[in-house]
């Protein structure tokens, strides 16, 4: 393995594989025809400058060349999974009132709540045409698998949005509560994996290996996120106030003495730097986090595992390297690393 870190290398290969598909997305959503112009800016500036989903039109990709596929079968799918899963991402802004993310300003934050709606209604509507035109070039019983895939994937993320709204602002949250949160969400990594792999000819068996192997993909990246939003003082203050703690911090809170020292900094008026430095202190110090370090362990291995009835090592290899990257550099030793990248 060379120098590079692996999360440098997942997401070059990741943009490798779904950057056509993205690229096609970006052409549907900026060639429509919208007169009102706030929209319209609405939907191209979160299409150019927030929505580069690369990873799930790259894991269709992976998993369908992984059964012997043709990798670019899988293009068409892409594209819609890349529109539908903007939508949702937009809405989750809304109800969240996540007015930035990183350093830009979401399309809630940027356009207000209204615009961000109804860009997110575009999306949900355009994706969900493509998918239907994509899923008709198909054979009937494969086309129809594939559409109720992502339908219950979408349903199972709608119910855990439903689920974490009523959770809000409890700090007293069980972290196996907000777990069985994350690992609904990970259903439409689930399905896309799964996807693939139909498209690509692959057994049950390896159909049902490639959907576990999605679930906990997407379960380490949720949990990664949640790691980077303690790092960043308006996430972890606008989670605080208006979403879920994040796991880590919820896990590290059955430390009494722990938590009392976390939720004085949390409710100052304004986070800095130095806060969250020592929010992440606080957190890896504490035998709490080995808890979760040790599941998060069995998730990868048990992961890893699953990809064994599958032949082509090749490819396979880079999906291992994908899920191996998730955990890469979380901050679960005395020394945090500071410079996390999300997927």
């Amino acid at each position: 393995m060379s120098s590079k870190k692996s999360m440098e290398k997942v997401k070059e290969l990741l943009e490798k594989r779904g950057r056509k598909a993205y690229e096609v997305a970006k052409e549907e959503i900026l060639n429509e025809e919208i007169e009102y112009e706030p929209l319209r800016h609405a939907l191209q500036y979160f299409m150019q400058e927030l929505w580069h989903n690369f990873q799930h039109p790259a894991l269709l990709s992976l998993t369908c060349e992984s059964v012997g596929g043709k990798p670019e079968k899988t293009t068409s799918i892409g594209v819609a999974l890349i529109l539908l899963t903007g939508a949702a991402d937009i809405h989750d802004d809304i109800i969240d009132q996540s007015k930035t993310k990183g350093s830009k300003p979401t399309v809630f934050g940027k356009f207000g709540r209204d615009i961000a709606l109804l860009a997110g209604d575009a999306l949900l509507l355009k994706g969900s045409t493509l998918l239907s035109k994509a899923c008709g070039g198909l054979p009937k019983k494969q086309g129809e698998t594939i559409i109720n895939l992502v339908e219950d994937a979408f349903f199972e993320i709608g119910i855990a949005e439903a689920k974490e709204t009523s959770f809000k602002g409890n700090w007293d949250l069980a972290p196996e509560e907000y777990l069985d949160i994350i690992r609904m969400k990970a259903a439409i990594a689930d399905a896309t994996a799964r996807i693939g792999a139909i498209i690509g000819g692959g057994s049950p068996e390896e159909i049902e290996a490639f959907g576990r192997y999605g679930r906990t993909l997407g379960i380490l990246a949720t949990i990664r996120d949640d790691f980077i939003d303690i790092f960043e003082p308006d996430e972890i203050k606008n989670r605080a106030e208006n979403e879920c703690l994040p796991l880590p911090v919820l896990y590290v809170f059955r430390d009494q003495k722990v938590k009392n020292k976390i939720t004085n900094i949390l409710r100052k008026g304004e986070l800095r730097e130095d806060d969250t430095y020592e929010i992440v202190q606080a957190i890896t110090e504490t035998e709490n986090m080995q808890v979760l370090k040790k599941e998060v362990q069995v998730l990868l291995e048990s992961s890893i595992q699953s990809l064994k009835i599958v032949e082509n090592r090749e490819v396979t290899n880079n999906l291992e390297e994908m899920i191996r990257a998730m955990v890469e550099d979380l901050p679960v030793d005395p020394k945090p690393n500071q410079e996390l990248a999300r997927l």
